[in-house]
């Protein structure tokens, strides 16, 4: 049987075509619904779990590193660190804002107490800080990856120049250089990575893991003009109900699914995996009955004429996207 496992850009790390989204745990999910969900990921064969300091510090009570303690603390339950490729994210943490090298230095240790590890697989700038010179930043990064602190650097929210100046100066002085990329980008979003920044992506070897991989949960098809749905990204979705755009992808969701006897966010997903430089979605399940939809991209194989009338559904005028909050999915 063939592994589904991808490489990740230039790294050594291999992970699932599908990384869960922990941006739910300590947040709509409590700690046993999140060790549910975790457990049925890696049942289902997944590997990859994205996090970050900042989750979920926008929730009346928390202090922000609730998703990578409750992360932490499933794997030590489950004794399987050297199976699951963590990713977190600094840059967004109240305590820890920007990417000075101070910042950087400190967050990690942060996140590696919180994760319970010694070391990050994937460490991401979670927005880039431009007040901040790419050197300091990228020397930092490589400060990590020397001391073992981090396998893997990776940016997210960065301009294209910035990106190609941060790559350019780690080839110049043989530093860590970012293999990844976490761009938000679906069906419904395309604008913000496609173009310069995916070209760059492409031409430096980089892997997209785009966040808003179902668009708030509106690429789940259960956000429909006139219905209303119980969640706390309802609102953004549901405005996307009232979109051409959303309503044209939609109807393609809902054509291909059939098809294939498969969820519309299993198809929205795979036809994000199937583009130019993606590695992996990421989306994330606060129920374990929610999963099985995001898992099964790992089986699905869409026909290219599926993926042509995906994409000149997602090429409807008119639409809106909701505006990036406090999560990523």
């Amino acid at each position: 049987m063939t592994s589904p496992l991808r490489p990740l850009g230039t790294s050594d790390l291999r992970v699932f075509p599908l990384s869960l989204g922990g941006n739910v745990f300590g947040w709509s999910a409590d700690e046993r619904q999140s060790f549910a969900v975790l457990d049925a990921y890696a049942a289902a064969g997944g590997n990859f779990v994205d996090t970050a300091d900042v989750y979920s510090e926008w929730v009346e009570g928390n202090e922000g590193g609730e998703s990578e303690t409750i992360i932490g603390r499933w794997l030590a339950a489950r004794g399987n660190r050297s199976d699951v490729v963590v990713a977190t994210k600094v840059g967004a943490h109240s305590r820890f804002k920007g990417l000075s090298a101070t910042t950087v230095k400190a967050g990690v240790e942060e996140s590696l107490r919180r994760l319970g590890t010694d070391y990050i697989d994937l460490y991401y700038t979670h927005f880039d800080d431009e007040t901040v010179p790419v050197e300091e930043i990228v020397t930092a990064l490589d400060q990590l990856v020397r001391d073992g602190k981090v396998r893997a650097v990776a940016a997210s929210n960065i301009t294209p120049e910035r990106l190609r100046a941060s790559l350019d100066f780690a080839e110049a002085e043989g530093l860590a250089r970012y293999v990844a990329l976490q761009p938000e980008y679906n069906l419904v979003a395309r604008g913000k990575y496609e173009g310069p920044l995916l070209d760059t992506a492409a031409e430096t070897g980089l892997a997209a893991v785009p966040y808003y991989g179902l668009a708030a949960g509106f690429l789940t098809g259960k956000y429909r003009p006139g219905r209303t749905v119980e969640s706390v990204r309802a609102a953004g979705a549901s405005r996307l109900a009232g979109t051409a755009r959303g309503q044209a992808v939609l109807a393609a969701l809902d054509e291909v699914a059939e098809a294939h006897g498969a969820e519309p966010a299993t198809v929205a997903l795979a036809w994000l995996a199937s583009r130019p430089t993606v590695a992996a979605p990421i989306a994330s399940a606060r129920t374990v009955e929610q999963l099985p939809a995001l898992v099964a991209v790992a089986d699905l194989t869409l026909t290219a004429e599926e993926l042509a009338r995906l994409t000149e559904a997602s090429e409807t005028p008119d639409a809106e996207t909701p505006a990036s909050g406090t999560t990523e999915d």
